[in-house]
């Protein structure tokens, strides 16, 4: 049958005059002696209305109006709902068996339970008709086809189609290839569509070789995807919108832009348009790349060819500078999106608020939280998750409590295990083990895992702190409740046993796992090797890695630096050095390996090797952590070689590469212990130009080893200190803390304390510098030295601005040590 049909004019077959509703000659089903109850009364009527509506189906077909008898059909299926086939069959068998066009209706019928996703019903008709030796049309087979796609039941149906003599239609290739390729099959849709043409039974059509591309290029395998395309021209098709589009989007996820912007540029000279879709895979092929400057570019291109960017666009560009760790730039953007007039959904929300957590940034979440509660946004279950993991990453498991309780009361969506996860891990990882194990209980009352995740987290925690006790009760709980423990299970509490130093247990319990039938993992023995090696017993560690090796249990790079500081700490840098071989090898390359060795020649203090490690580990490739830097820098310095470690940090600091605290303390350190005092000052100012690090203490202690070494300022007439201080200033927060009255606590320690904070220096006003000194050989001072020390001192005045950060002290004697020194207010 046609659409085309409707128009004409059929035969004037007519139905049988009906009485009642019901067709004259049928029995009145379900009368018992003539008395019909009112249920009955009412099922009668029902059934009256069914019967009705098939005899107007069948008239519909008579005068061929096939539109309008679909959509008779389409309603009684819908209001008789799922489960309704075996009735309507049983009406349509028994009261229209003899009516001419009974197989149409019956076929229609088979066709709208499919449309309407009643699968098990279609079926049942379908099997009717084959009993009843019907014929099937394709359109109907189609139907179907589409609603089992995603199931392994749909190659069987298109394979009875065929055995029926049904030949398949242009589309019925494309739903079956299209429904392996949704259920991941890409493999066998590649063999259905070469048995097809191989048979000779394959129509081609644009559909099936789109889908196919796309699923390729969604498993990379993009060059696999433009070979079809070769395919299509080869029966005549041409390429659409979406093949391109489809190729560029397998391009750009693999990274090759430059293929997808030649693609895109060819395409688009040849006069196709391309839309929203396509400039967004470009845009997000720059973003995953790590390119966001580029994308800028596709956008500018976007808007010459008169396409705006939609949501997605800015989705992707925010993810793009969030992903790189400026938020701030993504906020920005957020705003002028909202400027716009556009409202962001919940997937831009969670990509901010999962930059945001990363940041640590409480108040710009809190605020973007009431953004969205304000707008009436439904967070959805990745949104929660977000929160949930991210309060728990920075110990606010407090709030992801709330936010989980939130979820709960939601109704629409529920706590995944992974929330449940996050949540118990924040709370071991705080030592919260009392209110882990409470979450613990309710979680497995509500939810009753059948798996060992959540005890496996406790248990952990449990080992963690060493109480190996509860750790083992929750142990004998999991089997108790007739779930299996797994390796990570044992691995917590081998963990235990190492960490309350009961080695002899620990080594029992690793033979009993062995036996258990798990099998150890590296994670296993590194434990145990670990706890070996802290105990002195290298050689029982190196047994347990030779074994590991026997077994073909591969090491990791934590095993390698284990053994590797075993031996260090045994002083058999021979063997150590050899491992780091084995280890690169095997393929490994991992700084903290590097760093153990080199830490091991640090403690021995043997600079020449400690360097040359160093030198192997440029070589390979690899990027020294500040670790790496700390170490080199505090044995040059504990070897006295202050002037190796100062052109090492200067060096590091050339290249680009950011220190840590230690780096600048230790050397400043060192110049205070040499001598250097103006070297140290230096590099204090140095420090605290590159750094968001407080220098006020580091002052305090350079003060501090003049005074121990007793320096004096004997033949140095004038020596001139600039002293750079960070004051407050209007409106913003407090970055140094000054001294007033006395610096330090103990002289002859060395000891230094921050004393009371000078109130706000930027005052505007004279400042006078006071400079209280003592005789040399004494550590205290009293009122007469102070006195004395105010006539000695020839003390420079010097005017402060409100943003000036330099005060210029001029010491003039030969007799006296700076012991204190303080700014007051010149009244």
């Amino acid at each position: 049958m046609t659409e085309s049909e409707e128009d004409a004019v059929g035969r004037d077959t007519r139905a049988p005059p009906f009485v009642g509703g019901i067709a004259r000659g049928a029995p009145r089903i379900g009368c018992k002696g003539g008395a019909v109850g009112e249920e009955e009364e009412e099922g009668l009527e029902r059934e009256a209305s069914v019967v009705a509506r098939i005899e107007l189906c069948h008239a519909l077909v008579r005068e061929r109006r096939w539109r309008e008898m679909r959509a008779c059909l389409t309603q009684l299926v819908s209001e008789q709902g799922s489960g309704s086939a075996p009735t309507l069959c049983d009406i349509l068998w028994h009261r229209f068996r003899e009516w001419d066009p009974n197989s149409c209706v019956w076929d229609a019928l088979a066709n709208s339970y499919a449309r309407a996703q009643m699968v098990h019903d279609a079926l049942y008709v379908l099997s009717k008709m084959s009993s009843l030796n019907m014929k099937i049309s394709v359109f109907t087979y189609d139907s179907l086809l589409h609603g089992l796609r995603k199931t392994d039941m749909a190659l069987e149906l298109f394979e009875e189609m065929e055995s029926r003599g049904v030949s398949p239609s242009e589309y019925s290739h494309s739903i079956v290839i299209d429904g392996l390729c949704k259920q991941d099959k890409v493999g066998e849709a590649l063999s259905f569509l070469q048995e097809a043409r191989k048979e000779g039974r394959f129509k081609p059509v644009g559909m099936a070789f789109n889908i196919l591309m796309s699923a390729l290029c969604n498993w990379g395998f993009v060059q696999s995807a433009k070979s079809f395309l070769c395919l299509m021209l080869k029966y005549g098709l041409i390429p659409d919108r979406y093949t391109f589009s489809t190729l560029i989007h397998g391009l750009c996820k693999v990274g090759s832009m430059e293929e997808a912007l030649d693609l895109f540029e060819r395409v688009t000279k040849e006069g196709m348009g391309l839309d929203t879709v396509t400039y967004n895979s470009l845009i997000n092929g720059y973003r995953l790349l790590g390119l966001t400057r580029e994308i800028t570019k596709i956008i500018q291109i976007m808007r010459s060819q008169g396409i705006e960017p939609d949501l997605v666009t800015y989705t992707i560009l925010i993810a793009g500078h969030c992903e790189h760790g400026d938020v701030e730039e993504g906020m920005k953007i957020r705003k002028d999106v909202l400027d716009q007039g556009l409202q962001l959904n919940i997937v831009t929300y969670s990509v901010l608020l999962n930059a945001l957590f990363k940041k640590g940034l409480f108040y710009e979440i809190d605020n973007l939280l009431a953004e969205i509660y304000n707008i009436g946004l439904d967070m959805d279950v990745v949104a929660y998750s977000i929160l949930i993991h991210g309060y728990c990453k920075l110990g606010e498991i407090e709030r992801a409590l709330q936010v989980c309780n939130v979820m709960c009361r939601s109704h629409r969506v529920v706590p995944t295990s992974l929330n449940h996860l996050s949540i118990l891990l924040g709370l071991c990882k705080k030592g919260l083990l009392v209110e882990a194990r409470w979450y613990l209980e309710n979680v497995a009352i509500k939810y009753q895992p059948t798996d060992v995740v959540f005890y496996n987290a406790v248990i952990d925690g449990y080992a963690k702190i060493g109480d190996i006790i509860n750790a083992v009760h929750l142990y004998d709980q999991i089997t108790v409740a007739g779930m299996h423990p797994t390796i990570v299970t044992c691995n917590s509490l081998l963990y235990g046993y190492c960490k309350s130093g009961d080695l002899e247990l620990a080594e029992s319990y690793f033979r009993a796992i062995q036996l258990s039938g798990l099998l150890p993992t590296a994670v296993t023995y590194t434990t145990l090797m670990d706890a070996l090696s802290e105990a002195g017993e290298v050689n029982a560690m190196l047994s347990l890695f030779d074994e590991m090796a026997a077994k073909r249990i591969k090491a990791n790079a934590v095993t390698y630096s284990v053994v590797i500081k075993g031996l260090c700490k045994q002083l058999r840098f021979d063997e150590a050095i050899s491992v780091l071989s084995d280890m690169n090898n095997e393929g490994y390359a991992d700084p903290i390996t590097y760093n153990t060795l080199i830490q091991g020649f640090c403690e021995a203090q043997n600079i020449q090797m400690a360097f040359r490690i160093y030198d192997i580990m440029l070589c390979r490739g690899l990027v020294p952590t500040p670790v790496t830097y700390n170490l080199l820098i505090n044995v040059l310095c504990l070897k006295g070689k202050v002037n190796q470690a100062e052109m090492l940090l200067e060096s590091l600091r050339e290249k680009g590469i950011k220190l840590r605290k230690f780096a600048y303390t230790t050397l400043i350190k060192a110049q205070c212990a040499k001598g250097m005092p103006i070297n140290a000052v230096l590099l204090i100012e140095l420090c605290r130009k590159v750094t968001s690090l407080s220098i006020y203490p580091y002052y305090m202690h350079l003060l501090s080893k003049l005074v121990l070494k007793n320096i004096q300022i004997k033949n140095v007439k004038s020596l001139r200190l600039y002293l750079k201080f960070s004051f407050w200033s209007s409106g913003s927060a407090q970055t140094e803390d000054m001294s007033c009255g006395d610096i330090f606590s103990s002289i002859s320690s060395g000891e230094y304390i921050l004393g009371r904070p000078l109130s706000k220096a930027a005052e505007s006003g004279y400042k006078q510098v006071l400079i209280c000194s003592c005789p040399t050989n004494k550590t205290s001072i009293n009122e007469a030295d102070r006195q004395m020390a105010l006539r000695s001192w020839n003390v420079k005045f010097r005017r402060i601005s409100r943003d000036a950060t330099t005060v210029e002290l001029q010491l003039c004697n030969d007799k006296f040590s700076v012991i204190e020194w303080s700014l007051y207010r010149h009244h």
